[in-house]
């Protein structure tokens, strides 16, 4: 028998001062048997560092053709693709040509991954936006995951500070060009 996905729940304050954006946001998030906590922390940071109206969460690992995070306008036009992880030349290339903005959200070690991309072609690669989180505040926050978690997040000059149960974590995000470009 398959084991199905398990639901989190967030509920999350937003201070985002570098863009502006102050939100309270409530989510469910189901997590695919062969998710890990750190790459659901990963999906649910991206979520709310790009927090805009019309942002939704993919069905993700069950439709592989599909970003971890989009943003679709009222026409339902695809906006926003944004990626958790380390995907391919071929997966930015098509995700660049399928929306007019593109992100990736790196949790784990990301040098191997951006020397593999260099020299890559790339559909407008130089608008792609590469946020790379510390893989140990990332298992930081996965080891601190319940099914129900309250989180208080601030963004201030590129330094996110969450906010756990009383206890302050922060770390930069280091935001870095594609490669080559």
């Amino acid at each position: 028998m398959a084991l199905g996905s398990t639901v989190f729940k967030f509920e999350i304050d937003l201070s985002d001062v570098d863009r502006g954006v102050y939100e309270s946001v409530s989510l469910d998030v189901a997590r695919h048997p062969s998710e890990s906590d750190a790459y659901l922390v990963a999906r649910v940071l991206a979520y709310v560092l790009e927090l805009e109206e019309g942002i939704a969460f993919s069905q993700g690992l069950k439709a592989g053709e599909e970003p971890a995070v989009w943003v679709r306008d009222l026409t339902g036009q695809l906006v926003a693709w944004i990626e958790v992880g380390t995907p391919d030349a071929t997966r930015l290339h098509k995700a660049s040509k399928a929306a007019d903005r593109v992100a990736v959200y790196c949790h784990r070690g990301a040098d191997p991954w951006l020397a593999s991309l260099a020299g890559q072609r790339v559909h407008g690669a130089a608008s792609i936006r590469v946020v790379l989180l510390d893989p140990a505040f990332v298992e930081t926050l996965a080891s601190r995951l319940e099914r129900r978690n309250a989180w208080s997040l601030s963004v201030l000059e590129d330094t996110l500070y969450v906010e756990i149960e009383g206890e302050s974590l922060s770390t930069t995000l280091k935001r870095v060009p594609f490669p080559g470009w």
